[in-house]
């Protein structure tokens, strides 16, 4: 096994690529060679989190507008936000929530965006972090507040070079429609993608969508289930290696998880879409569907077959 200067060496596992990836073995072999990252909010990172962590909460920092200019305005927020966590690409980053999260997903896949060499989610996060046997510290007291005079500089902000094709803009999505080369796969609720939940002005899903609920590659754990199981579920909706992916949900948070889920099946193209339905179901020149519910619907969470 080879690595480079820095990265962390990972074991084969059972996924073919775990660039994304980290468990809790892993991460407490390695403490204090990484940055830690609590995506959590502040009330639960303040219960108890994993010692050296520092605390980072962007849950409400989307975007609605994927064209050019919002976007890099966009992506510049997340450059100061990872900075003022001391984030370089000089050291492994590794970020966590609860679970296999969609926060801490989207973080992930946000700093691979950036263009971050190694930056992984803790599967199973802070559950799996206990359940292995490791604790998690209290905070035991509030920091003492700031002097405005004595603060020191702002953090620079974080320095890579972006990686865009792990992103889809709404453009791409409009392009991906006719394109029999890509899937796009909508991991919203049964309701939001069926438009009986409305949660934009207009309610329904991209045309030729195929739906495939985020959590059902997931354990009962909120980890990733095994490799074999997840690919099964994705092939049988056709969502196949030799395609583009590109995963939808309402804010990029629920897709990222999927996104991270396919790139550790080694698919190789698979670009979340960042503004996902905050964006399309907003616009008036969105192409928009609404599916007729059938009977063996999606609404049922998938299950591996058993072979007997």
């Amino acid at each position: 096994m080879t690595c480079t200067a820095g990265a962390i060496p990972m074991p084969a596992g059972d996924f073919p690529d775990r660039k994304y990836l980290i468990n809790a073995r892993e991460l407490g072999e390695r403490l204090g060679a990484v940055t830690l990252i609590d995506l959590r909010p502040a009330e639960d990172f303040s219960l108890g989190h994993i010692e050296a962590s520092r605390h980072l909460d962007i849950y409400g920092v989307s975007l609605n507008d994927s064209s050019e200019a919002p976007l890099n305005a966009f992506l510049a927020i997340f450059k100061t936000l990872f900075g003022t966590r001391g984030v370089s690409r000089d050291t492994p980053v590794v970020i966590y929530d609860h679970e296999t999260g969609e926060r801490a997903a989207r973080a992930v896949w946000l700093l691979a965006v950036l263009g971050h060499p190694d930056v992984r989610i803790l599967d199973g996060g802070t559950q799996a972090w206990t359940a292995s046997g490791r604790r998690l510290v209290r905070l035991t007291a509030a920091p003492a507040p700031a002097d405005p005079a004595k603060a020191p500089p702002t953090s620079p902000p974080y320095k890579g070079t972006p990686n865009l094709e792990l992103l889809a803009t709404r453009f791409d999505v409009h392009r991906a429609i006719d394109d029999e080369r890509t899937v796009i796969v909508d991991v919203r609720r049964e309701s939001e993608y069926r438009g009986t939940e409305k949660r934009a002005r207009r309610a329904g899903t991209i045309p030729g969508a195929v739906h495939v609920f985020w959590r059902d590659h997931l354990d009962d754990q909120g980890a990733f289930r095994p490799a074999e199981e997840i690919r099964d579920l994705y092939v049988s909706r056709g969502v196949t290696p030799d395609k583009t992916v590109i995963p939808v949900c309402h804010g990029g948070y629920r897709s990222a998880n999927t996104f991270l889920a396919l790139k550790s099946l080694g698919y190789p193209r698979v670009r979340n879409y960042v503004a996902s339905w905050a964006e399309w179901g907003n616009r008036d020149d969105s192409k928009i569907i609404v599916p007729h519910s059938s009977a063996g619907s999606c609404a049922k969470r998938w299950r591996p077959s058993v072979e007997h």
